[in-house]
């Protein structure tokens, strides 16, 4: 009976070990999809930003039509744009697509009708309302990384969950803050 009290102890400290890992792992599950459900909503937003660049270029060409290299330059960060692969990749073509985005409207700003067009002010507006969305989803995603992050961090939970299979995720941020840090100026 006295080697009873011993295998109890054994048993409830390796219960109570096994909940702590059934019930860390299905946290760190969780955010894991969390990060990667809001790093979708990212794409979708770049995606939809992207979709509506041509409509952009093709208005202000219709004024422009000699500033060529202006639309080749928003043309080329625009496929940056889309074949960014991760966070990094897409925080370098963000800051590219910016600077291009911002010599597009600096040429806008020449052509008092174009400023006027119809066609223009909507998709002005709706690159707007993307550009809202994109600042959301950006910020919903470094927060579902920062938990992530922290869980993976935080003992004891940093001895076993590379073991997991569960690695810290890179933050969605712009390589050249400056290219982010004045947004496109998009109301004339």
């Amino acid at each position: 009976m006295e080697w009873l009290v011993p295998v109890l102890i054994i048993v409830g400290v390796i219960l109570l070990v096994g909940i702590y890992l059934w019930a860390t792992y299905n946290s760190l599950v969780q955010l894991n999809v969390r990060v990667d459900e809001a790093w979708s909503g990212i794409t979708v937003q770049l995606k939809r930003r992207a979709d509506l660049i041509p409509n952009l270029i093709e208005t202000v060409k219709g004024y422009a039509s000699h500033e060529k290299a202006v639309f080749e330059n928003v043309t080329r960060a625009r496929a940056e744009t889309l074949s960014a692969s991760g966070p990094g990749a897409a925080g370098i073509a963000e800051g590219h697509l910016q600077q291009a985005l911002r010599s597009l409207f600096a040429v806008a700003e020449a052509y008092p009708q174009l400023q006027a067009s119809t066609n223009f002010l909507q998709v002005q507006q709706a690159l707007v309302d993307t550009e809202d969305k994109i600042q959301a989803a950006r910020r919903f995603y470094n927060g579902g990384v920062r938990e992530l992050n922290t869980k993976i961090k935080v003992f004891p939970n940093n001895l076993f969950a590379k073991g997991l299979g569960f690695t810290e995720r890179e933050f969605f941020e712009v390589a050249d803050s400056g290219a982010i840090s004045e947004p496109p100026r998009v109301q004339f």
